[in-house]
């Protein structure tokens, strides 16, 4: 076994939460900023002002000229690669620590749920790693599902996890599902993912783990 092969599996024990310990995390971040979030009207969480509310701050940046990358975590003050399109060259930006960067495309496609899922995913990585990243000057960069063709290690994994939980609280998920079924809508993925502000393929997922499709 290598010894990069090695330093990636004790990262991954070192870092893996069970499903349970993410809820409770998603849970507790959420009750935090709006308990209301937990308890009141199931309603869109407003990802971006939970953002703020965790003290980071969000840019719109063109992070590669390919869309290979959609956002970074950048834990450190440091220097980060953009694409210039008017210039049509990649330089450094000074960017401070405790700002998540999105990718500039996510705001032409902004209700497709890829912006707010970016966002959370990054959250995500704050909440769970900051501590593995801090200091070391790398960032954590989500890739495109469809152009990024490395596979996602279990920081990547539960980061998407702990995202999903923020943008998708079980308890609230599952009092809308049965409240529209109750109005005799048998298939109500499509009116959940329009309350949630998420895309219909990821309230599909989320439905059919959690037994409600």
């Amino acid at each position: 076994m290598n010894h990069k092969h090695t330093e990636h599996k004790n990262i991954e024990q070192k870092y893996y939460r069970s499903y349970a310990a993410l809820e409770h995390i998603a849970r507790n971040t959420l009750k935090d900023f709006d308990h209301m979030l937990l308890s009141g009207s199931p309603a869109a969480i407003p990802i971006e002002k939970l953002a703020e509310h965790l003290g980071l701050c969000i840019e719109y940046q063109c992070l590669r000229k390919n869309g290979a990358i959609l956002g970074e975590m950048v834990y450190d003050d440091t220097l980060v690669p953009v694409y210039f399109r008017d210039l049509k060259t990649y330089g450094l930006i000074e960017v401070e620590g405790r700002t998540i960067i999105l990718d500039e495309s996510l705001l032409r496609g902004r209700n497709d749920g890829r912006l707010r899922f970016t966002c959370a995913h990054e959250i995500g990585h704050w909440l769970l790693h900051r501590d593995l990243f801090t200091g070391t000057g790398w960032a954590a960069a989500l890739g495109h599902p469809k152009k990024s063709s490395e596979e996602n290690p279990v920081v990547e994994r539960q980061a998407n996890q702990l995202a999903t939980l923020l943008l998708m609280p079980k308890a609230q998920v599952k009092k809308a599902f049965y409240a529209i079924r109750n109005e005799g809508d048998i298939n109500p993925a499509s009116r959940l993912a329009e309350l949630f502000d998420v895309s219909k393929q990821a309230m599909d997922i989320f439905l059919h783990e959690h037994n409600l499709a």
